[in-house]
């Protein structure tokens, strides 16, 4: 779109009710209307990112601390509870409040119930299609991965529930942790002339070939349209690279914006990239491709319920994400007429385990899936006396367990959990079932570990998991949270300097020593030829010997420069 395209794009949409930017006000419906979304032009896609193999409705606590730096400050995702809700106009205590902030989370969880579950999205995604003929489903990754049965079915389960679901055109990223044989196997045979497997990013180490199709073109209601993907670019860094040791990533812009190009001169009059980048490095793609209509992001976990509209030379483009857990379904509508956009509106729709009924053909599937794992799942490790939940930039109850565990079950006097983004919550005074655990740590190298490390080694590892996180540059950025810590206290500045943003290290209130050895205990090495005892084993052991948890005390830093930031709560 240029322009004058979008301008007129804007009217439309805003008189249509559409949230275009941080001033207008979001309608917040009820919860019986939450779902009657009348139907909007004629080209139609529906996108869920990032369910990490959730195919139960769960409870999930969105995060206090999500802050943003440079560029970042003040505009979403980075924005967290009251501010998020002023922003995009969602009424406190309410059902849509419930959904996109953790405020009063155990209350609302207890009011409104569990979010996501497949059966409860294959109803939604039915009474959407069915409102908007030719209507595409589009998949951003982080599927096959995140759970018990996902692993112990090497993804299959995940597999034949999407494919249940009816997904149409899919990218990836923690999929790559299954072995790019196994990826391989199952875009060549399970989803073969089903699903549309796309990354125009991922090619050959040798030769720089395409390993999948960089786009598919597809006609919807006379309208040819073209879906590009966008893998996530740093799989080879963030997760082990032995796993995808001939394929190449990277977010490869110039390459983006030939697919772009080929795409529109073989007709498309709408180009939607289907990315698992991460928000902050899709809104900047964003300002840097000409010819996308809208980024339909992942990767980040942001529910965001109004795109982000991101300037280029070619005219404008929305960017969206669609939270995670199967929590959301994401439903951009535009209307296309003379050859161009003309309007659009955007919905994002949390997924109400209590307000949408269970989909009989896919509950049934579901079933049988878990079917010969139930009484693994079932087992009661101990019970909860606090609310437990993974989400947010420095720590969350749940990665608090792990450590506690980690330190007392392996001797350590300081244990480090990856900054994982996905995992779900459990509500005070609840069991903690080896399904919870596994939610939280179902990697196919999850491997625990016991070293030693110099406090200069210590303060490295810090340092580059901040940078990775705070970097005013998103393309520097990889997304996940910081490195969760136990038994050592430090400070942060997030807007420092590369190597100086983490201060004050102490153990025991002694001030951690550079040259000083430290035992560490941690999980989920990214080296090859790594080992250990599978970090479940290690913290199910602790829980049944513990029976009971008590409510966690967050071992959180000391954040400096910060101040009015609002994506923190205080």
């Amino acid at each position: 779109m240029n322009r004058r395209e979008f301008m007129q794009v804007m009217g439309i949409a805003a008189a249509g009710g559409m949230a275009l930017n941080a001033k207008t006000a979001l309608a917040a419906p009820s919860a019986d209307k939450l779902y009657d979304v009348p139907r909007f032009g004629n080209v139609h896609f529906l996108h869920f990112t990032d369910c990490h193999a959730q195919l139960q409705p769960i409870y999930f606590r969105e995060p206090s601390v999500n802050l943003g730096v440079g560029e970042a400050v003040g505009r979403m995702p980075h924005l967290v509870g009251e501010k998020l809700l002023k922003q995009v106009g969602v009424q406190p205590n309410t059902a849509q409040a419930y959904a996109f902030s953790y405020l009063n989370f155990e209350k609302a969880a207890q009011t409104y119930g569990k979010v996501g579950g497949f059966a409860h999205l294959a109803t939604l995604v039915k009474r959407m299609k069915a409102s908007r003929p030719g209507a595409l489903l589009l998949d951003g990754g982080d599927t096959w991965q995140g759970s018990a049965t996902a692993l112990w079915t090497n993804g299959q389960d995940m597999v034949d529930a999407c494919l249940k679901l009816g997904v149409d055109v899919m990218t990836a990223h923690w999929e790559m942790t299954l072995g790019d044989k196994r990826v391989m196997e199952i875009v060549e045979k399970d989803f073969k002339g089903k699903v549309d497997f796309v990354a125009q990013n991922i090619k050959t180490t040798d030769f720089g070939d395409q390993v999948f199709s960089p786009y598919v073109m597809k006609e919807m209601n006379g309208v040819p349209v073209a879906i590009i993907g966008q893998a996530f670019p740093y799989t080879p860094i963030a997760n082990p690279r032995y796993m995808v040791p001939e394929w190449s990533f990277g977010i490869q812009d110039d390459n983006m914006q030939k697919v772009v190009d080929e795409a529109r001169a073989k007709g498309a009059k709408v180009v939607v990239v289907l990315s698992h980048n991460g928000m902050d490095v899709d809104i900047k793609m964003a300002s840097r491709v000409r010819g996308i209509d809208a980024i339909m992001g992942g990767h980040t976990h942001d529910g965001i319920p109004a795109p982000v509209i991101v300037d280029n030379a070619g005219g404008k483009t929305l960017v969206t994400n669609a939270g995670s857990n199967s929590k959301f379904l994401g439903m951009l509508d535009f209307d296309v007429r003379g050859g161009k956009v003309q309007g659009f509106k955007y919905h994002l729709l949390p997924v109400f385990s209590n307000f949408l009924t269970a989909d009989k053909e896919m509950d049934a599937l579901i079933k049988k899936i878990r079917a010969p794992f139930e009484s693994k799942l079932n087992e009661q490790l101990a019970m909860t006396e606090g609310t437990l939940y993974r989400r947010g930039n420095f720590n969350g109850t749940f990665d608090q367990l792990i450590v506690d565990a980690l330190m007392d079950v392996k001797g350590a006097e300081i244990a480090f959990s990856p900054g994982f983004r996905w995992g779900t919550s459990l509500l005070p005074n609840s069991p903690i079932l080896m399904e919870h655990l596994m939610d939280q740590t179902a990697t196919t190298y999850s491997y625990s570990t016991l070293t030693e490390m110099s406090g200069d080694t210590i303060k490295t590892v810090l340092e580059d998991v901040a940078d990775n996180l705070f970097n005013p540059d998103p393309y520097y950025q990889q997304g996940g949270d910081m490195v969760r810590v136990g038994g050592m206290s430090y400070t942060i500045d997030p807007k420092a300097k590369m190597g100086a943003r983490i201060q004050d290290m102490r153990l025991n209130g002694k001030p951690v020593e550079a040259g000083k050895t430290y035992k560490v205990a941690g999980w989920a090495p990214v080296a090859e030829g790594a080992k250990g005892e599978p970090v479940w084993d290690v913290v199910a052991q602790w829980l049944r010997t513990n029976k009971t948890v008590k409510a966690r005390k967050l071992n959180t830093p000391r954040i400096i420069g910060m101040e009015g930031n609002p994506g923190i709560a205080l």
